[in-house]
């Protein structure tokens, strides 16, 4: 089990994530400007106001919301009502990153494609890209007559299906920008304003004029998605990390047999934040390693070509003993570090004859 000072407990994943950005872009080199979330539900024990009885998953249970770069680091959680829509909170940890990570771009499944999100991660110079389905149901806006669309587009033509209603736009566009803007400057929460538009009449012209820009914004989105199949394994990509990073938190959340015990919702979110902690110091170890180990392959005259760096994963949890005491000799381990690192262990060689480096 472990523990984790309290004072350190809102610094300590800034921090392990600026380490771990820094190491892998030495090592990768490329920006980390997309990111995705992943939703988990983990069982409560006890009583608390933030955790709902689900049949479908056996009990009791509370839902974490974490935010992920496409880097692996995490760099946002938080503690949501698992019956609530979790679309509303896709923009909250992007607008309140405090990490140097230059996120631009969020990939999400298909929960998080509302009208209202599109629009809102576009007037915060956002890009929402989610995963699409049943693409065949949804209205993709044209700005001509459907004549001279379809004379544009032979074949994307049948598909844009409606006129985009740009005098609503003009006469809402001041408007939808001061929402914006008090979204970036942090005069009213992203989850809060999803969730009141989204529930908005059809009465109600702003709430009519946003949905139409996400309209427009999710035809530009589909268009691509339809018609360029590199784009859609990018995103489909991103959310495959996160399905990865299910299995390791899950793993690493074993003290009290994997429940939350907390009451108190600044318990639990500070409970989800120490399990945060523990995936980016993992993380941190395991690209830390594999690039000593890439630099010692290169050393011994073994190519490691660069475009396949991007596809190692080091969300792998093999190497990892979670259960059990473990005594260690502070003294011995310290003198068994080279410059500060433990010594890598030898590779072995695969029947095929392909080099494989053992894990660190």
């Amino acid at each position: 089990m472990f523990a984790v000072n309290s004072s350190h407990r809102r610094a300590s994943p800034c921090s392990a994530t600026r380490g771990y950005f820094s190491h892998l872009t030495s090592m990768a080199q490329q920006s980390s400007h997309t990111r995705f979330h992943i939703r988990q539900r983990f069982p409560v024990r006890g009583k608390s106001l933030t955790a709902r009885d689900m049949t479908i998953h056996g009990g009791k249970v509370l839902s974490t919301y974490t935010h992920v770069s496409d880097q692996w680091s995490t760099y946002g959680t938080k503690q949501i009502v698992p019956t609530t829509r979790e679309g509303h909170y896709t923009l909250d940890e992007l607008l309140g990153n405090e990490t140097d990570l230059p996120i631009h771009e969020h990939a999400t499944d298909t929960h998080g494609a509302t009208l209202v999100n599109f629009g809102l991660f576009d007037l915060v110079g956002k890009v929402l890209t989610p995963r699409m389905r049943d693409l065949g149901r949804i209205t993709m806006l044209r700005v001509d007559t459907p004549a001279a669309t379809n004379a544009l587009y032979p074949h994307a033509g049948p598909l844009l299906a409606d006129r985009w209603n740009e005098n609503l736009i003009h006469e809402c566009y001041s408007d939808l920008l001061r929402m914006g803007g008090s979204l970036k400057f942090g005069e009213a929460t992203a989850s809060l304003i999803v969730g009141k538009w989204s529930a908005a009449s059809r009465q109600n012209t702003l709430a009519a004029a946003l949905k139409e820009w996400g309209r427009m914004q999710r035809t530009v989105h589909a268009a691509r998605y339809l018609s360029d199949p590199v784009y859609r394994r990018k995103i489909s990509r991103q959310l495959n990390k996160g399905e990865s990073l299910h299995a390791l938190r899950r793993d690493l959340h074993y003290a009290q047999q994997g429940t939350i015990v907390r009451t108190q919702l600044q318990d639990q979110t500070e409970q989800a934040w120490c399990l945060t902690i523990l995936t980016n110091a993992v993380i941190t170890w395991t690209t830390e390693y594999y690039g000593m180990a890439i630099k010692e392959l290169r050393g011994q005259g073994r190519e490691v070509p660069d475009e396949l760096l991007s596809f190692i994963a080091p969300g792998h949890r093999e190497n990892i003993n979670f259960f059990g005491f473990i005594t260690v000799d502070i003294e011995a381990e310290l003198a068994k570090l080279i410059e500060g690192w433990r010594p890598l262990r030898p590779t072995r060689v695969h029947d095929a004859g392909l080099p494989f480096l053992l894990n660190p």
